[in-house]
């Protein structure tokens, strides 16, 4: 691992994340071996060198080795997490791997039974493992295939795991920093999913800029409240992390959880945009889990609380920004 060329590295999930970052580091000189609960997309990518139903258009890097048996991705020394949050309990019931394999979770959602962010879950599942890392940032999966720039973060516990991994991703078009707050970095790129989707149900509106300064703003501070209390680093939300992939995701239109505030606030069903949206938007199934936990830590967060009360069809999307607007006056810090 001390060289940053030649690793073998198991990829587990080619939707539009995982797609674009096996391609990277195909392309940084390292042998990807990656798996799909989709057999389509493992033989679309093993016979045409493209993947047919994420990021279509693009011929793959030649190092991607499709596999149809898992056990095969399990076994490499490096394994990266891109598949959805709920698929985790599913993809890893009774999966065993070297205790010395690294696992970098590049996962932004929560693991729905137990609450827990990916990273806790593996490390609840494999205490044993000591090389987990995560890594996240305001960064587009067709941005990274496009080979345009972009900058992450690799997040350890263990400061050599974090330069490791930043040297299998970094590269001409990647900037990665370190972190030693895993949980930081990881709560960041999971939280700014709900707020994205209440800006975007702002814009659907058309209520302004100026209420999508003041959700962004206001989320952020929800976010980190959370993070806070569950053990993070504040100064981690307001990093490329959390208050960087905030502000990508909230107001670029490629988002896919902005989008689907976007069309809830132009009065489309949510069961008409999910079925039509044709990728995971995370914040969907994470909104209602992240109330769970602001619940269990005694934490505020009025964004999210309409937004959760939107989704469960208690409140329509004018009411959902109603409600924060409506709060009783308080001191901003």
């Amino acid at each position: 691992m001390a060289s940053k060329r030649g690793v073998s590295i198991g990829v587990l999930g080619l939707g539009n994340w995982g797609t674009a970052l096996s391609d990277h580091l195909a392309r940084n000189g390292h042998h990807v071996v990656c798996w799909d609960r989709d057999a389509a997309v493992i033989q679309s990518v093993r016979n045409h060198g493209k993947n047919s139903r994420y990021h279509s258009e693009f011929t793959l890097h030649e190092d991607l080795q499709p596999v149809d048996d898992p056990d095969t991705v399990f076994q490499q020394p490096v394994l990266l997490l891109t598949i959805p949050s709920k698929a985790l309990e599913e993809v890893f019931k009774s999966r065993e791997m070297p205790q010395d394999t690294m696992i970098i979770s590049a996962i932004k959602g929560l693991e729905p039974h137990t609450l827990l962010t990916p990273l806790q879950f593996m490390h609840k599942r494999y205490p044993m493992h000591e090389r987990l890392a995560v890594f996240s940032g305001p960064s587009f999966s067709s941005d990274v295939i496009r080979r345009r720039p972009a900058g992450v973060v690799a997040a350890s516990r263990d400061g050599v795991v974090a330069r490791e991994v930043s040297e299998l991703f970094r590269g001409d078009t990647m900037r990665v920093y370190l972190s030693s707050d895993p949980l930081g970095v990881e709560l960041g790129g999971i939280l700014k999913n709900v707020i994205a989707l209440a800006v975007g149900v702002s814009d659907g509106l058309d209520l302004g800029d100026s209420a999508r300064a003041a959700l962004i703003t206001r989320g952020l501070a929800e976010m980190t409240r959370l993070a806070v209390a569950m053990g993070a680093q504040e100064k981690t939300l307001f990093g490329l992390s959390g208050m960087g992939d905030l502000i990508m995701t909230a107001t670029c239109d490629r988002s896919r959880n902005r989008t689907v505030g976007l069309r809830l606030g132009r009065g489309e069903p949510l069961e008409d945009i999910l079925r039509t949206l044709g990728s995971t938007a995370e914040a969907v199934g994470t909104t209602q889990l992240v109330m769970q936990l602001a619940e269990e830590h005694q934490v505020e967060m009025p964004i999210a609380e309409a937004a959760s009360a939107m989704l469960a069809g208690e409140v329509s999307p004018s009411d959902m920004i109603q409600r924060f607007i409506s709060r009783p006056t308080k001191s901003e810090f």
